[in-house]
């Protein structure tokens, strides 16, 4: 077996939990911020071009395409029916231009993120132990298997959630009956976190090959060979991940409520004040899901040295 995996079924391993670990974790995570800071960096010199480049984008599909955006404000939730035929109607007009735009912009985008993500997060876990050792070109490669990997995982939820709308609302609206929406989002919400928490729990060997490569100075295959070859550490670093799921979805949720607690109050706030309570709002989410993202990889490091006998907490 891997020399890795052999570290982490010494006979003198110690019996660490995943969770306790990560617990450690969070609290020498918050006494340096500036970890976090690092992170978002990196994540806001990508995220913000490409921001400006999508609204641009999309600004240049608005004029060109002869949509009533009048009829799409109209939407309600008390017209259902009326407000899908109207969607149906903008998506038949604007899908065409999207998609022309989405087959150049969507890969460039892509291989921007895995240069930017392989190269931010290598130097954020360079700054929590200095002796890893950085091959880009080999981080490029799995950053980018692990994004194929997640598209292809939000294809199958997408192909889900066609294959619910038909079974739910369009074969009953074909047959003559009436479409049953609460089955259907009732479908889409358990469809949606099935599958958030299933890509938690088999995505962690994508998730730690880039750190072992940093730290035996692996290649790409060597990287994903030692990533499933851990032994018990494994079920380890599936808690830690399934934690982190579980962690995403408590931030979407608070986020969705933060978001809605002024609406209690619409007849005293307005729209300034809602736009920008709704862009702070998300701003908190954002900074929170990546300090949780860097605790995830300062675990899985810590759990490394636990297992492989060295018991020491990576200095900063």
């Amino acid at each position: 077996m891997d020399a890795i995996g052999q570290g982490a079924q010494g006979a003198g391993t110690p019996r660490v939990r995943g969770t306790q670990s990560f617990v450690y974790t969070l609290s020498w995570m918050w006494a340096r911020p500036w970890l976090t800071a690092l992170e978002v960096l990196w994540r806001w010199v990508f995220g913000i071009p490409a921001l400006v480049v999508l609204w641009f984008e999309w600004e240049g599909i608005v004029r060109a395409t002869p949509v009533d955006w009048g009829a799409l404000q109209r939407v309600s939730m008390f017209d259902p029916m009326g407000s899908a035929a109207a969607l149906a109607k903008a998506l038949d007009v604007l899908l065409p231009a999207v998609m022309r735009v989405a087959l150049w912009l969507g890969p460039l985008m892509v291989l921007v993120w895995v240069v930017m993500s392989s190269v931010g997060r290598a130097a954020v876990m360079r700054r929590v132990d200095g002796n890893l050792r950085v091959r880009l070109g080999t981080l490029m490669v799995l950053q980018l298997l692990r994004v194929a990997a997640l598209l292809a995982c939000f294809a199958l939820w997408f192909r889900g959630m066609e294959g619910a709308a038909e079974w739910m609302v369009t074969s009953p609206m074909a047959a003559g009956g009436e479409p049953n929406l609460v089955g259907y989002f009732a479908m889409a919400v358990v469809g949606t976190l099935g599958f958030f928490m299933a890509w938690a729990v088999v995505s962690w060997a994508l998730s730690v090959a880039p750190l072992l490569s940093m730290l035996r100075g692996l290649g790409v295959v060597g990287s994903l060979r030692a990533a499933f070859r851990v032994g018990e550490l494994k079920s380890k670093l599936v808690e830690i991940n399934l934690v982190m799921g579980i962690v995403k979805i408590a931030l979407i949720v608070l986020a969705m409520v933060f978001s809605a607690t002024p609406l209690p109050f619409e007849s005293v706030t307005t729209a300034e004040f809602l736009r920008v309570w709704w862009a702070f709002v998300t701003v908190l989410y954002f900074v929170a899901s990546d300090f949780f993202h860097v605790a995830r990889q300062v675990a899985y490091l810590e759990l490394w040295k636990t297992f492989e006998g060295d018991g020491s907490f990576p200095q900063v």
